[in-house]
C-alpha cells in the first residue's frame, strides 16, 4: 500500500504541475499552487504521539529563499512514508494557505512470540526477524519476517513449513506479534543420480559430494537435508574430482532438483560431460623476466611427465613457484600455467609462464565478521602484511589456512581498490561457528571390553586460537583421564606447542595376568615442513608400575620356610602335590611370570625419553582414504634421567590405490626395533603384538612366551617385529552408499621375536637359572636351590600368517570393524582369536 502511495503521489504531483485533471487517491491530499510559497514554519502536524513535530517538519526541505515549492512537499510526503513510522500520511491545506500534515502512527510492538516451533528455538528466530519488541510495527516488515522464518526452515530441510503472523491489538496503540509455525515433516533427498559419468561409477561419485540420500540413520545426521547451496557446492566438488583425474575438459552441466510429492522428498540429478582423460606429455618453463632462470623452478613442480593431468598438482606447483620467486626478490612475479592439448595422443603439454605482474601493494587488510576470534589469530595465517607486494598465491594460501582452522563456516578473501591505482585492500569476510564440543561416547572391543568416555574440548579457546581438551575414560579393563593443551603459534612462530597430562590404568584380563598404572606428562613441538610433511619433537616422562591380583602374589618363595608350600597344595590331575616336588613354590600356584614378579618387586619405574615423529601424508581423505601414501617414522631415546635406557625405532607405512569397480587396494608394512643401551631392558619396554600385527591372533598372542606349565604363561614381548598386509576394500553395491558399509578381504604376515628382558632373579627369596637350562619344572629338587627356577621361554622367530574377511562400517557412532581371520602359520605357543570386533570412540 505504501509503495503504491509513493508512486501515485509522485505521478499526481507531476500531473498537477502540468495542469492535468486528476483525482487524488485516498490517503494523499495535495495542496494547490496557491500554497507554493509556504515556509517550513507554516507546516502544522496532527495525530503524532511519539514522533516530535520538528522531526516531521525536518522531512520537508525548503528551496532557495527558504520557501517550499510543490516538489519539496512531494518529497517530504514520500520521505515520511518511507520511514515506516506511520500507517498513513495526509497533507491538507488549512486557512490562510497553511499546510497541515496529518499522520497516523504505526503501533509499537509489545512482544514478539513464536508458537509451534519445536525444531528451531525462539532465540534463533528472534535474532533473524526484523520485528523487535518495543520497535515500530510495520506490515511490510512482518511479511518479510514471515518469509525469512519460512526460509530458515527450508534451509533445515522442512519445505512444507507454514508460517502465519497474528497481530493482537493492545491498549495505547500497542500490538503483540505472534508467528504461528506449522513445521511440517523434514524434506530430505530421496535419490541422487548422475548422467554422463562413464569413467567413474555413481557409487564412487556419491563418495565425493556432501549431499547424501535419506536412510534409516538419517536422524543422526543432516547431510540428507536438501540444501540448494550444498548441491551447488557439490557440482564444484565433482568438477574438481574429474580435474584431479585427468579430465581437463569436464563440465558439470547442471544439477537438476525436483520435488516428488509422492516420495515427499527431492530428486537430485547431476549432468556431466566428462570429455577425454589426459596425461602430461611434456613440461616446459618460460620466463619474460630479465635475469630469471625459469628452469630453476623445475624443482618446485609437482607435475611429472607421463602422469595423469592433475589440476590440483598444477595449482600447487604455481603456488610454490610464485612463492619461491618472491623469496628470490622477484616480488611481482606471476606464474601462469598453460597447456596445449593433443587430442589424438590424449596428452597435455604443460607450460609454466613466469612474467612480471603489475606492481601492486597491499594497503590494508580488513577483517570482517569475527565477533569472537581475535584479529591477530586471523592475520597470523597470512605470510604477507600491509605494505607488502600483492601476491595472489600467498593470499590463496592464507584463505586455505583459515578454512583449515575449522573456526568459521565460510571464509572468503576479496580485493578492493585502494587509495591509488597501485594499492589494493584485502577484505577477509568470515562467518564464525561453534568451536566447543561436549561429548559422551563409548565403544567396545574384544581387547578392552566396554568403554565410555566423557570429554569437553574447545578448538578456539577465548578466541585466541588455543586448543584444550579434558576427558575421562572408564571401562571394564581400561580407565583414566587426560588433559591436553595446544598453542598453535609458539612465540608468534608457526610452531605448535602441545602439553599432555595423562593417567591410565590397565586391568588384568584374559589376555594379561597383570595390570599397569601409568602417570605421565609430555610436552611436544609440531612443525609443518610442507603441506605433506610434518615433524614432531617430544619429551615424555612417565611413572609406571605393575599390579597383580591377590591370588597371583599370595605366598612366599623362600625354600624351607613355613610358607613355602601353598595352601591348599597345588596338585596335578592325579592328585599329586606338585608344590613340594617342583621346587617352584609360588610359581606352581599359578603365579605370574618371573619378569612380571620382578617388575612388581621393583615398584614404580620412571621413564624419561626424547623422541620425534616424521610424517609424510598424501592421502586424499584422512578418515576414509582411497588414494595416497601415509608414512610414520618414530624414534624415542630413553635415558635422559629416569630408571631405564633404550632406543626404540618404529616405521609404519600405508599405501592406498583405487583399482577397478570402486575397489581400493591397501598395502600396509610396519617394523620396529628396540635397542638396549646400558641397563637391562624391562619386559614392559618390549613390543607386544597380536591382531595389530597379524589378524587372527589374540591380543599379546604373538611372540616369546613364558613356558612354565604351572604359571600364567604371560606374553613377554620382543625387541624386533615386522609385518605386512595386503587388503582389498570393496563396497556393497546392492546397498545405498549412505549406509556406510563395505567389505574387506586380506592376508597378513609378520613376526615378533628376540626377547631381551629379565630371565633370572638373584634375590634371596628367588632361585635362579639361565634361559638355556636343560632341566624341566617336573624334575626340579627343592633342595637344589638356584639350579632350575629361572625363566624358560619360547623365543623362536616364526612367521605368523593369516587370511580373513572384514566388515567396515562408517557408522554415526564412529567407525566399527568386524574381522574374522584364520591363522595359516603360527608358533607352538601362540594364542589365536579368529573373531575380533572393535569400534566407537578411540580412547
Amino acid at each position: 500500500m505504501k509503495f503504491g502511495l509513493r508512486l501515485r503521489g509522485g505521478l499526481l504531483a507531476a500531473l498537477i504541475m502540468f495542469g492535468a485533471p486528476v483525482v487524488a487517491p485516498v490517503g494523499a491530499v495535495f495542496v494547490s499552487s496557491s500554497a507554493l510559497a509556504q515556509t517550513v514554519q507554516s507546516i502544522s502536524v496532527e495525530g503524532n504521539r511519539r514522533v516530535e513535530v520538528e522531526t516531521i517538519r525536518s522531512y520537508f526541505k525548503p528551496g532557495p529563499g527558504g520557501r517550499l515549492d510543490q516538489g519539496a512537499i512531494d518529497d517530504g510526503l514520500k520521505a515520511l512514508i518511507e520511514t515506516g513510522l506511520f500507517q498513513d500520511v495526509k497533507i491538507n491545506r488549512g486557512s490562510g494557505g497553511q499546510i497541515i500534515v496529518s499522520v497516523v502512527e504505526n503501533p509499537v510492538i509489545g512482544r514478539v512470540a513464536f508458537e509451534g516451533n519445536k525444531k528451531i528455538k525462539d532465540e534463533q528466530l528472534t535474532s533473524e526477524v526484523q520485528s523487535k519488541a518495543r520497535g515500530t510495527f510495520s506490515r511490510a516488515m512482518v511479511q518479510s519476517d514471515t518469509l525469512r522464518i519460512a526460509e530458515i526452515y527450508r534451509r533445515s530441510g522442512r519445505y512444507d513449513v507454514r508460517v502465519t503472523p497474528e497481530i493482537i491489538e493492545q491498549p495505547n496503540n500497542r500490538v503483540d506479534l505472534v508467528f504461528t509455525v506449522n513445521e511440517g515433516a523434514k524434506t530430505g533427498v530421496k535419490s541422487i543420480d548422475f548422467v554422463g559419468n562413464n569413467a567413474f561409477s555413481s557409487y564412487r561419485l556419491r563418495d565425493i559430494i556432501k549431499t547424501h540420500e535419506s536412510n534409516l540413520l538419517s536422524f543422526l545426521a543432516s547431510s540428507d537435508i536438501y540444501d540448494p547451496d550444498r548441491v551447488e557446492a557439490d557440482r564444484d566438488l565433482i568438477r574438481r574430482f574429474y580435474l584431479k583425474n585427468g579430465f581437463a575438459d569436464v563440465q558439470v552441466v547442471a544439477a537438476l532438483t525436483e520435488y516428488d510429492p509422492e516420495k515427499k522428498g527431492f530428486l537430485v540429478t547431476f549432468k556431466i560431460e566428462e570429455g577425454q582423460q589426459y596425461r602430461v606429455g611434456a613440461i616446459d618453463f618460460r620466463s619474460s623476466i630479465p635475469n630469471f632462470d625459469p628452469t630453476s623452478m623445475r624443482a618446485y613442480s609437482r607435475v611429472n611427465v607421463g602422469s595423469l593431468y592433475n589440476v590440483e598438482s598444477v595449482e600447487k606447483s604455481v603456488e610454490e613457484m610464485q612463492i619461491e620467486a618472491s623469496r628470490r626478490g622477484f616480488a611481482f612475479a606471476v606464474v601462469r600455467p598453460g597447456g596445449d592439448r593433443n587430442f589424438e595422443a590424449h596428452t597435455v603439454a604443460v607450460v609454466f609462464n613466469i612474467d612480471e605482474g603489475p606492481r601492486t601493494y597491499i594497503e590494508r587488510i580488513n577483517v570482517r565478521g569475527n565477533t569472537r576470534t581475535r584479529d591477530y589469530v586471523i592475520r597470523r595465517e597470512f605470510d604477507i602484511s600491509e605494505g607488502d607486494a600483492y601476491n595472489r598465491a600467498l593470499v590463496d594460501r592464507a584463505e586455505r589456512r583459515l578454512k583449515n582452522l575449522d573456526y568459521f563456516k565460510t571464509v572468503k578473501i576479496t580485493t578492493e581498490p585502494g587509495s591509488s591505482s597501485d594499492r589494493v585492500v584485502l577484505i577477509v569476510d568470515l562467518e564464525e561457528k561453534s568451536t566447543g564440543d561436549f561429548s559422551v561416547s563409548g565403544g567396545y572391543s574384544t581387547t578392552d571390553g566396554a568403554l565410555a568416555e566423557v570429554s569437553i574440548s574447545e578448538r578456539n579457546l577465548l578466541g585466541r586460537g588455543l586448543f584444550a581438551k579434558a576427558s575421562v575414560t572408564y571401562g571394564q579393563y581400561a580407565r583414566g583421564y587426560s588433559l591436553s593443551f595446544v598453542e598453535p603459534y609458539l612465540l608468534d612462530y608457526r610452531v605448535a606447542l602441545g602439553l599432555d597430562l595423562y593417567q591410565r590404568q590397565q586391568l588384568s584380563n584374559s589376555y594379561i595376568s597383570y595390570g599397569t598404572k601409568t602417570l605421565g606428562f609430555s610436552p611436544r613441538l609440531g612443525f609443518s615442513l610442507r603441506e605433506d610433511l610434518a615433524l614432531q619433537l617430544r619429551y615424555s616422562i612417565y611413572q609406571q608400575e605393575i599390579t597383580l591380583p591377590y591370588y597371583l602374589s599370595n605366598c612366599n618363595n623362600v625354600v624351607g620356610s613355613a610358607a613355602f608350600n601353598p595352601s591348599p597344595a597345588f596338585a596335578n590331575a592325579n592328585g599329586i602335590d606338585l608344590s613340594a616336588t617342583s621346587g617352584l613354590g609360588c610359581y606352581s600356584d599359578g603365579e605370574a611370570s618371573l619378569p612380571v614378579r620382578k617388575e612388581l618387586a621393583n615398584g614404580k619405574t620412571l621413564t624419561s625419553a626424547l623422541g620425534y615423529t616424521l610424517t609424510y601424508n598424501t592421502l586424499d581423505n584422512n578418515k576414509n582414504p582411497t588414494d595416497g601414501l601415509l608414512v610414520d617414522f618414530r624414534q624415542d631415546f630413553a635415558g635422559v634421567g629416569g630408571d631405564v635406557t633404550y632406543l626404540k625405532s618404529v616405521v609404519d607405512a600405508k599405501y592406498y590405490a583405487p583399482l577397478v569397480s570402486d575397489i581400493v587396494g591397501l598395502v600396509h608394512v610396519q617394523s620396529g626395533m628396540l635397542t638396549k643401551l646400558g641397563s637391562d631392558l624391562r619386559m614392559l619396554d618390549q613390543f607386544q603384538m597380536g591382531p595389530n600385527l597379524v589378524r587372527g591372533f589374540a591380543p599379546n598372542g604373538i611372540g616369546p612366551r613364558d613356558l612354565n606349565p604351572f604359571g600364567t604363561q604371560d606374553a613377554l614381548g620382543g625387541t624386533k617385529y615386522w609385518g605386512a598386509s595386503l587388503e582389498l576394500q570393496m563396497p556393497f553395491w546392492f546397498l545405498p552408499k549412505e549406509v556406510g558399509l563395505k567389505g574387506a578381504v586380506y592376508a597378513d604376515a609378520g613376526g615378533l621375536y628376540d626377547y631381551q628382558g629379565p630371565t633370572t632373579w638373584s634375590l634371596t627369596n628367588e632361585m635362579t637359572t639361565t634361559k638355556n637350562s636343560s632341566c624341566t619344572p617336573s624334575t626340579v629338587n627343592p633342595a637344589s636351590a638356584g639350579t632350575c627356577t629361572g625363566l624358560v621361554y619360547d623365543n623362536g622367530n616364526v612367521v605368523r600368517s593369516s587370511v580373513g574377511v572384514g566388515l567396515i562400517w562408517q557408522s554415526p557412532f564412529g567407525p566399527l570393524r568386524f574381522d574374522y581371520a584364520v591363522p595359516l602359520t603360527k608358533g607352538k605357543n601362540d594364542r589365536t582369536q579368529e573373531f575380533r570386533f572393535g569400534g566407537g570412540t578411540t580412547f
